[in-house]
């Protein structure tokens, strides 16, 4: 049996994902991968494409009837939330927004953020086609995550908010951004926990392993970015959503819920 299996080329998933996806893991079947940003696998396990993906936790409530959430190997964290980043300007409100995705975290919690003072327009374009689009002023403002928390100085931009330590500050919960799921009927639930759970610790214990993986597939291709990127996204809730974890999942979803945003889900 070969597993489909879909997850960004992001460094954090890379590093997580080398041990499965190498065959390392006892016990594990083969895997057949799919490199796609978060916007694309939500919308791909929508139609319920893969066995195992990577999705934005602010796509669950659309995805919970076709797949499980597992509890581990997903990015959650504190200090690692989406930044809205401008050329300039110091308010969103009336602007031209450039978002990754529709169901992203990040376009979630900037709904939340911006729903005293919203933007005038939304515009959804490749993750990596934002910052420089605010920077040559096609955007007012662009909603940016991953290893542009290190980079966006680059363009000349600055940080009108992030969006986690608005999280972090308002709930005191941690931030979760992206889960990993497995297929209903199709893989079990609790074979995939195990075989993600140790490729995490693979990582982990032989992080020299990954090195030249990683870097193959990272967009961001100097060496202390992506062991930034990392060692700020792989963290404890990694290896285990824990209570927190969960508690903050289900924090998010349901102040959404309550805002209209997303259909409401218990799990």
């Amino acid at each position: 049996m070969t597993l489909s299996l879909a997850f960004s080329p992001c460094p954090n998933d890379t590093f997580v994902f080398h041990a499965l996806v190498h065959g390392l893991i006892e016990g594990a079947p083969p895997v057949d991968v799919t490199y796609a940003d978060v916007d694309v696998t939500n919308t791909a396990a929508e139609r319920g494409e893969y066995d195992i993906v990577k999705v934005s936790y602010a796509a669950l409530p659309w995805l919970l009837d076709k797949y499980e959430l597992l509890p581990c190997g997903g990015a959650l964290g504190r200090g690692c939330g989406p930044l809205v980043l401008s050329n300039g300007r110091t308010d969103v409100a009336g602007a031209t927004v450039a978002v990754p995705g529709e169901r992203t975290t990040a376009y979630l919690l900037f709904r939340l953020w911006s729903a005293q003072r919203p933007p005038a327009r939304i515009e959804v374009v490749p993750f990596h086609e934002i910052m420089p689009g605010v920077a040559e002023g096609r955007f007012d403002a662009g909603l940016v995550i991953h290893e542009a928390r290190f980079t966006y100085q680059r363009y000349g931009l600055t940080c009108l908010a992030d969006l986690g330590e608005w999280w972090e500050g308002d709930t005191g919960l941690p931030i979760p951004l992206g889960a990993i799921l497995a297929k209903r009927g199709s893989v079990d639930a609790a074979q995939a926990t195990g075989w993600v759970r140790d490729s995490v610790r693979h990582a982990w214990a032989y992080p020299a392993a990954s090195h030249d993986y990683v870097l193959s597939h990272a967009q961001e291709m100097e060496p202390d970015v992506v062991a930034q990127h990392i060692g700020l996204y792989v963290n404890a809730f990694t290896e285990d959503l824990g209570e927190d974890g969960y508690k903050a999942v289900r924090s998010l979803l349901r102040r959404a819920a309550d805002e209209g945003l997303v259909p409401r889900v218990e799990f």
